[in-house]
């Protein structure tokens, strides 16, 4: 058997560099590059081994382990799980940065391979700098933290276990059920030891993502519940998108007949301005998807985990009234909230249905109604979203109305780019797809500081579309680094910060739950007598390389845009905004209220949360 002698690291870059996905359209190298932060537990080894191989294999250095990290996940989702990034640290605060961002690709089943140094495996040493020592297991290292945030976790402690590990990784970030976070911890002694590895490891393997069929007996069982029905509804999710079914979904709708209403992850699955589209659902919904949602006798979820969000903490589909089918490809996901299971494919299983509904149609009037809640809804984005908009106690522009203003100074291509805090529901409820692909939220983790650092990952996808960053002042302090990155590397982005001066959307819960105003705006949190500090956000941009200004009100922001747009470089705009305004439509969500409080209004707010949980199923 031929061999080559190389180190660990070496053979493990080399591996990567060897691994293509046939997208459909091209043959692509699976990995983009790998993200990397040197310490003393990766530059010797690994770092040397990435010199080597840039060519094949580029190298790419952040600011912060934590948002490359989430640079690197941004990048696969935009790719649709087809193609990804590895990401590398030191060992102890470099790895443990990372660990955050992992939960976040676990939590939302997108593919990044973590490849954080380790202690030494020969424990010569030990304690190293940055070890954490387990007083009564000297095997557990901080990198024990990645596992219950990994699709799959593997310590290297020997250079030829690479060879039967690094297949199965590959196999797990590939998987279109089990897609996830894989970790290779790289004891830091093994990655530089040589082995004989065989040549034949490092030959070229083109992978292609499995499509699962439904099973034949699943199939007619759901056929015959949605030939029985006649005001069914399609919720859309992420599965759709990544198994790239959102046209055989827009056909099967108009087929059918059949009204669409979209996850946070789905959305863009249809355009706003079909006639069957509802667009959003569930407590971030449109109050015309969760008005059809509350009359349907079917829900057909397709490619959804159906998180509380989505399902209303479990409110909006009344087992009485509806039957829940869950089209997924995930046996996990299939079953969930006692579904009626078609475990497969999304596209696989959407066309199996069209095939077996023959002539079958849901009752004429239903898309009628769909127009008529969706043209409804319409009439209320227009009223919200306008410069005037709804007058706020601020007098300062509402959310809505910033969001509005960013639409119209967009184009269909492209991406806006959020995460966590007010602005994703109103995301979710107001912006107007266009483009399969133009709408990019987390809010599987909703981590505060993911939206630059994806923001990042989106324009490393897609070079060619614009990419609109719109992140509160909370989320932006929580890690903004990666904006410096952006300019470093030339991919420009345009970052709108909301400053309402702390985390609005958690001072609406806190008071929507019987809670005084605290610890949540500025204003209501310990501070000298000065009060905090008024950033300035625009000149921490600019420190950082980016172009900037302050703008006052919508229409200097979208003057603003407009010289972004134009601008070659990253460019951010900040305006102040109002923290108290948010948009009706959604539905309940269970957040507990406290069963003892002297105060009246924690009262009152227990008494509409325990009439809200009768009406969840247990």
């Amino acid at each position: 058997m031929a061999t080559i002698r190389l180190t660990m690291a070496q053979a493990l870059v080399r591996f990567l560099a060897a691994q293509k996905i046939d997208t459909g359209e091209a043959i692509y190298p699976l990995f983009e590059g790998v993200f990397g932060i040197f310490g003393h537990g990766n530059v010797a080894g690994l770092g040397e081994a990435l010199h080597q191989y840039r060519e094949q294999l580029p190298t790419y250095r952040a600011h912060n382990e934590q948002g490359m990290a989430h640079a690197a996940i941004a990048f696969a989702k935009a790719h649709r799980r087809q193609r990804m990034m590895a990401c590398t640290s030191s060992i102890g605060p470099g790895a443990t940065n990372m660990v955050t961002a992992a939960a976040l690709a676990h939590a939302n089943r997108l593919p990044v391979l973590f490849l954080p140094g380790d202690v030494f495996a020969g424990r010569t040493p030990d304690p190293v700098l940055q070890q954490v020592e387990h007083f009564g297991e000297p095997t557990i290292s901080v990198n024990d933290c990645f596992r219950p945030v990994s699709r799959y976790f593997d310590r290297i402690t020997r250079p030829e276990q690479i060879i039967t590990s690094l297949p199965a990784a590959i196999q797990t970030l590939l998987d279109p059920a089990d897609c996830g976070p894989a970790t290779l911890a790289l004891c830091q002694d093994v990655q530089a030891e040589a082995y004989d590895y065989p040549q034949w490891f490092f030959a070229e393997v083109v992978h292609r993502i499995r499509r699962p069929q439904p099973e034949p007996q699943e199939l007619m069982r759901v056929l015959n519940l949605l030939k029985d029905s006649l005001r069914p509804l399609l919720i859309a999710g992420g599965g759709v998108h990544y198994s790239q079914a959102t046209e055989q979904l827009k056909a099967f709708a108009e087929k059918f007949g059949i009204p669409v209403a979209e996850t946070q992850a789905g959305k863009g699955a249809m355009n706003w301005d079909h006639p069957l589209s509802l667009g959003a659902i569930g407590v971030t919904g449109t109050a015309a998807a969760n008005a059809m949602a509350a009359d349907a006798d079917l829900i057909l979820a397709v490619g959804t985990r159906l998180q509380d969000f989505t399902t209303a903490s479990r409110t909006l589909v009344q087992p009485a009234s509806a039957k829940l089918v869950q089209l997924n490809v995930g046996r996990f996901d299939a079953m969930k909230h006692q579904a009626i299971p078609l475990q497969s494919d999304a596209m696989a299983g959407l066309d199996a249905l069209n095939r077996g509904l023959g002539n079958w149609r849901s009752h004429k009037e239903w898309p009628v109604r769909a127009r008529q809640e969706a043209s409804a809804w319409h009439d209320y984005y227009d009223q919200v979203t306008a410069e005037s908009g709804v007058e706020s106690p601020t007098g300062l522009p509402t959310d809505a109305q910033v969001l509005g203003a960013v639409k119209r100074q967009s184009h269909a291509r492209d991406v806006v780019v959020c995460a966590a805090g007010g602005l994703p529901g109103e995301l979710h409820k107001l912006w107007r797809t266009e483009d399969p692909d133009s709408y990019h939220v987390e809010y599987g983790f909703s981590c505060m500081g993911y939206e630059i650092a994806g923001g990042l990952g989106v324009k490393m996808a897609c070079p060619d579309r614009e990419v609109m960053v719109v992140v509160g002042d909370g989320s932006y302090m929580m890690l903004n680094a990666e904006l410096a990155t952006s300019v470093m590397m030339g991919h420009k982005l345009i970052v709108v910060v909301l400053d309402n001066r702390g985390f609005g959307c958690i001072n609406r819960l806190q008071q929507a739950t019987g809670g005084v105003p605290f610890n949540n705006l500025l204003e209501d949190c310990f501070s000298v007598p000065e009060g905090a500090p008024k950033i300035d956000f625009a000149a921490h941009a600019r420190a950082m390389g980016a172009e900037a200004e302050k703008v006052n009100g919508i229409a200097e922001l979208e003057a603003a845009l407009q010289r972004a747009r134009a601008s070659r470089s990253s460019y951010l705009i900040s305006l102040d905004t109002d923290p108290y305004v948010t948009t009706t439509g959604g539905m309940w969500w269970d957040v507990a209220v406290p069963e003892v409080s002297s105060r009246e209004a924690v009262t009152t707010a227990l008494q509409s949360y325990r009439l809200n949980k009768h009406k969840q199923p247990y």
